[in-house]
């Protein structure tokens, strides 16, 4: 198992120990899903944190009969359902594959065991937990208080190749908005860029 992309990524945010990436090596796997895959179902309890090494997600959630996107996550991303991995209750929102996507899979009961006695783990995944944490809050304060205009404009700005890579109805439903009014916004963009 390749964890090199894993452990680079990880050490940027807070280094560990040789034997800690040992420790975590045991407890992960690597998983791949497919194109339009559901790597985690709505429904489902999730288990498992996994990371992102090469492809593309979104979490999404059900909403008055629409699937809508909640948030994309790409190479390098942390992804779990934290609602769900915490109170060990059904998860809302689902975690489905845009691309076929190869990712490291660890364990969460087994990586909380491992908080106890190795306490570089636990603040390395408490620091993860954080920033997707704020990652929450600038997504819910976007929405606030942002038209969506401005949030695809930020998006252009911030992630013009990725998005790229994502069907457009995925963006409309990410930005709250109909893919028509998207493709409205998107042809405003277009004449004020000429």
């Amino acid at each position: 198992m390749n964890l090199e992309t894993f452990f680079d990524h990880i050490d940027k945010i807070h280094p560990i120990s040789k034997r800690s990436k040992e420790l975590l090596e045991n407890i992960s796997s690597e998983v791949t899903v497919r194109k339009g895959e559901d790597l985690q179902h709505i429904g489902s309890t999730c288990r498992t944190v996994y990371f992102v090494k090469n492809g593309l997600l979104r979490i999404h959630y059900i909403k008055n009969g629409l699937s809508v996107t909640e948030s994309f996550e790409f190479e390098n991303s942390i992804v779990a359902r934290s609602d769900s991995l915490f109170d060990a209750k059904p998860s809302r929102k689902g975690i489905q594959a845009i691309e076929d996507t190869d990712l490291v899979a660890i364990n969460s009961t087994k990586l909380f065991q491992l908080y106890d006695d190795n306490p570089d783990i636990e603040r390395l995944f408490r620091l993860i937990f954080e920033q997707a944490y704020v990652k929450t809050v600038e997504r819910i304060e976007s929405l606030q208080f942002h038209t969506a205009e401005e949030r695809y404009r930020n998006l252009l700005e911030h992630s013009q190749e990725i998005i790229k890579r994502i069907p457009l109805n995925y963006i409309a439903s990410y930005l709250g908005i109909t893919p028509v009014s998207l493709s409205r916004i998107r042809s405003k963009i277009q004449l004020a860029d000429h």
